[in-house]
């Protein structure tokens, strides 16, 4: 699988289902979400669920940050890529993402939009370092900053983080955010 591809999925379904447990998964995989964040598990767990994600014919993404029992390390990129069936990898660090293009994973490097430094930050990132496929923007309700770093960069952006209704929902996509992730079950079901 490439970007393009998961471009193409996201183009027909725009919400990413992002789980933090076993029951959001199993809701996840009934809705129309084609694109699925793994945000929970451990080094035993997550082949497991990745093949449940994939056997339903869904796009599966590991945030390795939030895996329990995996280092800020290069070694749980080859731990993903070589005990998992996983299209991509979530990370907010540099390293991490250059390791997973490197495996031929697919990327999303998560950015946090706290501040003015965060957004400098993210500025000075983007023009140093291998650069990711995707980048998610949390939290995703500030179209006018989205709006901004879409111009910024060609990088399709994702809006995360505090969606809570179809307005939020709207709003990104209009600011120019290629899909939203969202946690909330309601959402997967908009």
């Amino acid at each position: 699988m490439d970007r393009e591809t998961v471009l193409a999925a996201l183009r027909d379904a725009p919400i990413v289902a992002a789980v933090k447990d076993y029951a959001g998964l199993e809701r996840s995989l009934s809705s129309d979400c084609q694109v699925v964040f793994v945000l929970f598990g451990d080094i035993l767990s997550i082949p497991g669920i990745v093949d449940q994600i994939k056997a339903a014919g869904r796009t599966a993404f590991v945030h390795l940050d939030l895996i329990d029992g995996l280092s800020s390390r290069e070694i749980a990129v080859s731990f993903i890529r070589n005990a998992t069936k996983a299209d991509g990898v979530i990370t907010t660090k540099s390293q991490l993402v250059k390791r997973a293009r490197e495996l031929g994973l697919i990327t999303v490097q998560r950015f946090f939009m706290i501040d003015s430094i965060a957004l400098e930050g993210f500025s000075k990132q983007l023009g140093a370092g291998q650069l990711p496929d995707f980048i998610e923007v949390l939290p995703g309700v500030m179209p006018k900053i989205l709006r901004r770093l879409s111009g910024m960069t060609s990088i399709p952006l994702i809006a995360g983080g505090l969606i809570s209704d179809k307005e939020d929902i709207l709003s990104a996509l209009a600011a120019g955010a290629a899909a939203v992730s969202a946690t909330r079950p309601e959402i997967w079901f908009m």
